[in-house]
């Protein structure tokens, strides 16, 4: 009896342990769920470790109609990009550029190996879309790309530039010199491409930023003036000239190449989720079109106002112009 006992007591211990070691090893190895990844802001370090180009000096990356033709008879080693349309390609071009749309302008760049290049130059109608498209290969890490300033109208087509410089000699608007101040600092927008890696989530966005294209991207003097509190307007201006000679009213001034970085001012900017869609201008809307590209893939609904302040009040405008007497080369184009 006493040996059974024994025997009885000997398998309950031995039973015990093995349920132990069992539950231990399955607690062990049932998978860590790891923690949520924050894709904005492990975008935004990884784009401002990789080169920051928003806020680098390299930034605008534009170059004139007559650097560029300079190289054209230099015999350089450049691409011409042109993203107008087909038919507008087909009436006159600059020689030797190949026809590409936006959406599809970062895959041609890629496939045929343009990093080779001394320069790939990208043109459209007046310089904004193609700045957009740049802004994008830039931030692929692209550094031998540049838009033409003021795109085909600085070549041969001056007309659109003209009539916009007109509108705003003719109807300029008034302008406010007392400073509005920046939102308190908040969130990054939210980005749910399912990626854990910077290299990872920008291709994500990349890929939806240029599907989008430049449209949705840009807004017109006419529609922001039809309800101007509806946005948050962004003066990308050194500060000095926010003040003198003013800006558009309810503006809020940040400073290019810096104020846009993840530790100053950037979580100012109010996600998509406020009802406010952030209008960023400067003075021809090139810049604005490269800051734009950049808030849409961190997921900010933002949009580069065309033409800049060439088109709000061109006399008394601080900085770049355009004048048909000194930008409009006439260079010839082929069809």
């Amino acid at each position: 009896m006493k040996d059974r006992k024994l025997f009885y007591l000997l398998y309950l211990f031995i039973a015990a342990t093995i349920m132990f070691v069992n539950v231990g090893c399955s607690e062990d190895e049932d998978p860590v769920t790891p923690p949520p990844v924050n894709e904005s802001e492990v975008l935004v370090q990884y784009l401002e470790a990789n080169s920051d180009f928003i806020n680098s000096t390299s930034c605008p990356a534009m170059i004139s109609a007559t650097a560029l033709n300079t190289d054209i008879l230099a015999g350089a080693n450049i691409t011409i990009i042109d993203v107008r349309s087909a038919a507008d390609y087909a009436i006159g071009h600059i020689q030797g550029a190949v026809n590409v749309t936006i959406p599809e302008i970062v895959n041609y760049y890629r496939t045929n190996s343009l990093s080779s290049k001394t320069k790939v130059v990208v043109t459209c109608y007046t310089g904004q879309s193609a700045a957009f498209a740049v802004a994008l290969l830039r931030l692929s890490g692209y550094t031998n790309v540049f838009d033409l300033q003021f795109g085909m109208c600085s070549w041969a087509y001056p007309t659109t530039w003209n009539t916009k410089k007109t509108e705003g000699q003719t109807s300029p608007i008034t302008l406010q010199t007392t400073a509005n101040a920046k939102n308190t600092a908040g969130s990054l927008p939210t980005l749910t491409t399912g990626k854990t890696t910077g290299a990872e989530i920008f291709e994500s966005r990349l890929a939806t930023v240029l599907a989008e294209g430049y449209t949705p991207a840009s807004i017109s003097r006419t529609t922001l003036f039809q309800n101007l509190s509806a946005y948050y307007i962004v003066n990308y201006w050194p500060e000095a000239q926010y003040s003198n000679p003013g800006h558009i009213e309810g503006a809020v001034q940040y400073t290019p190449q810096n104020d846009l970085k993840l530790a100053n001012f950037l979580k100012t900017l109010p996600l998509p989720t406020s009802g406010k869609t952030i209008v960023v201008y400067c003075y021809t809307g090139q810049t604005s079109a490269h800051i734009a590209a950049y808030l849409r893939l961190l997921g900010y609904d933002a949009k580069s106002l065309s033409f800049g302040a060439n088109n709000l009040f061109y006399d008394t405008m601080p900085g770049t112009k355009w004048n048909e007497a000194t930008e409009f080369m006439n260079y010839p184009v082929v069809q």
